[in-house]
């Protein structure tokens, strides 16, 4: 880490909030995350998890360790400990052929698919029938963005409650400091085993857990936006911001006071995003 005079003033408070460490070791990280999930399954009795898979690196990477997980269970004698991968489609996916490609290296032991454009579409239709209009167009197709998001968390949850088991999130500090993600949507989660990687800690753990170079390096996309479609995460942040200047930012590495002050902002206006709900007595 840079000394503090390189730094911008809260750069190094933000990383000590999100988890972020100074060093990184891609195999000892992985047993621990392995050990983390399956503790939490262990001490809570849901011997089943749930996990969503895009394609992405992050999901292929979280659904190997859930799998890595649930089998490191099953060998200490909790034989019905299971990890069930669910493909979560908007109608036919462009890159369906990424997503069996990170279930065929992941490996998971049950595999569900289950298309929730369907559900969407009626619940932004019922939306629009009460009489309620949007500001143009291209509020209604982000709106419904997150409508698919949060209609992919129903289902998750659907199934692990049908398992007694706990839905796994994806989120990571690199997507967390940006509030890069749908509350209650991908947000809506019970544990989350990336927190406080950078998005390539998460690619390296991706290359030492096996993950095939088209995974790791694939350019991230949420891909919820039907006007968009296909639109890069680095092209939703804005500003020029990269994951790897939000990488560098969050292993306490100097960038331009420019690219520091957008990702301070975005981290506080999207506080909200990522704090239980607010209440009176909270401090």
């Amino acid at each position: 880490m840079s000394s503090s005079s390189d730094l911008h003033p809260q750069q190094e408070a933000i990383i000590k909030d999100l988890g972020v460490t100074s060093t990184f070791n891609a195999k000892e990280e992985a047993t621990t995350r392995i050990r983390f999930l399956a503790d939490y399954m262990k001490a809570n009795r849901l011997m089943t998890c749930v996990l969503g898979i895009s394609g992405g690196v992050d999901s292929s990477v979280c659904g190997r360790i859930a799998q890595l997980a649930v089998t490191t269970l099953r060998e200490e004698g909790h034989k019905e400990a299971k990890f069930i991968a669910i493909r979560l489609p908007y109608g036919v996916q462009r890159d369906e052929d990424d997503a069996q490609n990170a279930l065929r290296f992941i490996q998971p032991d049950e595999i569900l698919t289950i298309n929730v454009k369907p559900s969407a579409d009626a619940a932004l239709e019922a939306v629009k029938a009460s009489g309620h209009t949007f500001r143009d167009e291209k509020q209604q197709d982000f709106i419904h963005g997150n409508i698919k998001a949060r209609q992919r968390m129903v289902v998750q949850y659907a199934v692990a409650g049908a398992h007694n088991g706990l839905v796994i999130g994806t989120d990571h500090a690199a997507e967390a400091v940006m509030g890069f993600f749908t509350k209650y949507g991908d947000g809506g989660v019970d544990i989350e085993p990336l927190s406080g990687l950078t998005k390539r800690r998460v690619r390296a753990l991706g290359s030492h857990l096996g993950a095939p170079d088209s995974l790791v390096q694939k350019i991230p996309t949420a891909d919820l936006e039907s006007l968009a479609p296909g639109k890069t995460d680095e092209d939703a942040f804005g500003g020029g911001l990269t994951y790897e200047i939000i990488d560098d930012f969050l292993e306490g590495k100097p960038v331009s006071m420019e690219a520091a002050s957008k990702i301070v902002y975005t981290y506080t206006v999207t506080t909200h995003k990522r704090n239980m709900p607010a209440n009176p007595h909270a401090h």
